[in-house]
């Protein structure tokens, strides 16, 4: 750790995953009142007008109560009044775009804050700053992915430990923590193929928890639940040693994943979820299909078409294929992205302390 003195707290709002996530990692959390703003016309987005006026003022009482040296966000809606108080209230400030399209909050604030982190080259252009501002304030960084990814265990290794050595092939494939239906259909149609025609592949299917009942009564509808290379689960719990396993991922395309599958270097096929705000995750795949990095399939081109399956089984029987798509993704891992982080935050904090 950095620094073992430090004293960190987070602002969310009662309705993220915040609620969870942050108290049961040992940290406070803060709450302000803001909401996202909706692209079709619903009232909803009346309450949001009013958050957009007074959480900034909300914001910078929960500011001085903290008294923090630095507030540092990370793209979502309830960092852009946090940001936009403590820049006003003269505390540096810094934010992070995971994402290669720049979200709202980020866009917003980029005149505001002191600096931007970015993980996707491609975004520092689609900033629109000027030349001097870019060169001040835009700071590539890439991702920091948790502890374990890329921890440079063998496959064949990795594979033995989970007593799946014995496949020729390990094909993984997740949708997010709640699932994703369009993908789960199109994994049950694999599933089939895999357990009827080809019992040299392995294959493992996170369902979500909004979905894993269901499909489970639909493996055992069509008698796959007794298969011995099908594994079907509702969520995965040791992501970083599947990966280090998994000779073929399939998965949306956020930015933690994408991430993720970069350091542990896996042949991915991504699926970017058509809900997502400014389509940023079909962008994010783009930016690795481009450079040879990733496989780009969209919802449209999967359902009820055979795509995936087809893909998948060739992957499965091209080695050196697979070999070009994990190389390529390395070149999208950042494993010092921890570092560079802390150090920006140190020059930021050296900065404001000489004017």
């Amino acid at each position: 750790m950095n620094n073992p003195e430090a004293v960190i707290a987070f602002v969310g709002t009662r309705h993220g995953k915040e609620t969870e996530l942050v108290p049961r990692a040992g940290y406070p959390l803060y709450y302000i009142k803001i909401q996202g703003v909706r692209r079709s016309l619903s009232p909803s987005n009346l309450l949001t007008a009013w958050y957009i006026l007074t959480s900034p003022h909300e914001a910078k009482k929960l500011i001085c109560s903290f008294s923090p040296d630095i507030v540092i966000g990370t793209g979502g809606y309830a960092c852009w009044p946090t940001l936009k108080a403590a820049a006003e209230l003269g505390i540096p400030t810094m934010v992070h775009e995971s994402n290669a399209m720049p979200g709202l909050a980020v866009r917003v604030l980029r005149k505001k804050v002191d600096r931007i982190l970015i993980n996707f080259v491609q975004t520092r252009d689609l900033l629109k700053l000027t030349g001097a501002e870019k060169a001040k304030k835009v700071v590539r960084v890439g991702n920091p992915t948790r502890q374990g990814f890329g921890a440079g265990i063998p496959p064949e290794e990795a594979k033995r430990r989970l007593n799946i050595e014995n496949y020729n092939c390990f094909v993984m494939s997740f949708g997010g923590s709640l699932g994703a239906e369009v993908i789960n259909e199109c994994a049950l149609s694999l599933m089939e193929e895999i357990a009827r025609r080809h019992p040299d592949l392995y294959y493992m299917h996170a369902a979500g928890e909004r979905y894993y009942d269901k499909m489970k009564e639909e493996l055992k509808k069509k008698g796959l639940d007794r298969a011995p290379n099908i594994l079907l689960c509702d969520y995965i719990h040791d992501m970083p040693r599947r990966m280090a396993a998994a000779d073929i991922v399939i998965s949306r395309a956020g930015a933690m994943t994408i991430s993720e599958l970069a350091s542990a270097g896996c042949a991915a096929i991504l699926i970017p979820s058509p809900n997502v705000v400014d389509n940023h995750q079909f962008k994010n795949a783009k930016v690795l299909a481009d450079a040879g990095a990733a496989v780009l399939l969209e919802e449209s081109e999967i359902r009820d078409s055979g795509r995936l399956t087809d893909t998948v089984l060739r992957l499965a029987g091209d080695t050196p294929a697979r070999k070009r798509l994990g190389q390529n993704i390395r070149e999208f891992a950042d494993k010092d992205a921890n570092r560079l982080i802390y150090e920006e935050i140190q020059k930021l904090l050296a900065e404001k302390a000489k004017k």
